[in-house]
């Protein structure tokens, strides 16, 4: 079938908007690539891209002593958090719509509470508060709850609205069955929100391991931020190392993508998946506007049925 015939909810562009298409699509080269060259010739006449620069990255003491060490720790400090706030949010997102107002109404206002204050103060506070009662200053321990405490209240909010997102049908027939509340969450609601909130979930994330700089700035937490100043000033390159750093940040999220687009995939083929389309056509009649007839068998609870 031809891409034209295959068209439903577009307007294939005509030669007048293929031609505005094609001379916005070169100006906008032209001016991508003059910002790149005006960016080069700034960081060449700045001496920025000068081997002595560049360099250092190929040094493993550079690695070993600086980058990795950071690295390991804004991981570290992640994946602690990421294993406390997702329970954690799940457990207020949940308790948020219980039928009972004692246990609704303070989980609202403690989610509420900490999802309003920025991480930074949280990190701060804790601590304060960890070196009031214990004694000693723990960066690592104010950098993980400061992110548990904030991302855990996002985190409510977006299992919150994924269990809303179900179709109260659902509920509805559950209920009908003679499920209790606590099967209706765990074994219809849950399986069905996960897939809708996991974009959510993952976004909130890729927040988690950006904010581990945070720690860095205030309560001395050394992670990949604080070590790649470290490293700029043993080598004087600044520039070049919050670039490879920036690269390393993107990797991560990358990757943390790509995990969400598998798990993605791994439940909706679990449940059964999207049910496959398949379009075929029916030899070569036409109607009187000129308009081929196709066929779309295997579609979800329909046999057959033609579609002009």
């Amino acid at each position: 079938m031809s891409a034209e015939r295959a068209t439903v909810l577009y307007d294939i562009p005509g030669p007048r908007a293929r031609r505005v298409n094609v001379i916005m699509s070169v100006v906008f080269g032209l001016l991508l690539a003059a910002l790149l060259w005006w960016v080069i010739s700034v960081l060449y006449d700045k001496k920025q891209l000068t081997s002595e620069k560049w360099s250092p990255f190929l040094e493993g003491q550079n690695w070993t002593t600086y980058l990795l060490p950071g690295l390991w720790a804004t991981i570290e400090a992640a994946a602690v958090s990421v294993v406390i706030a997702l329970p954690v949010g799940a457990v207020f997102g949940i308790a948020r719509l219980s039928d009972r107002g004692w246990i609704r109404w303070p989980a609202g206002v403690i989610v509420e509470f900490f999802r309003a204050i920025p991480v930074l103060i949280l990190m701060l506070f804790a601590f304060e508060l960890w070196f009031a009662i214990l004694g000693t200053s723990s960066p690592f321990a104010a950098v993980v709850i400061g992110l548990v405490l904030y991302n855990g209240s996002v985190l409510a909010e977006v299992f919150r609205a994924g269990i809303l997102a179900v179709p109260k049908g659902q509920t509805e027939a559950a209920l009908a069955i003679g499920l209790r509340r606590g099967q209706l969450m765990t074994l219809i609601l849950l399986p069905q929100a996960v897939t809708s909130m996991l974009p959510a979930v993952v976004s909130q994330l890729v927040v988690i391991v950006k904010d581990t700089a945070l720690g860095g700035i205030l309560v001395g937490y050394v992670e990949l931020r604080r070590v790649a100043g470290n490293s700029a000033s043993a080598y004087g390159n600044l520039l070049p190392t919050y670039f490879v750093v920036a690269v390393i940040y993107i990797l991560i999220n990358m990757a943390l993508g790509r995990l969400s687009g598998y798990l993605e995939r791994k439940l909706r083929t679990r449940r059964g998946g999207r049910a496959q389309v398949v379009v075929e056509e029916v030899g070569e009649q036409t109607d009187l506007l000129g308009r081929q007839e196709v066929m779309i068998v295997d579609a979800p609870g329909i046999d057959e049925f033609k579609k002009s």
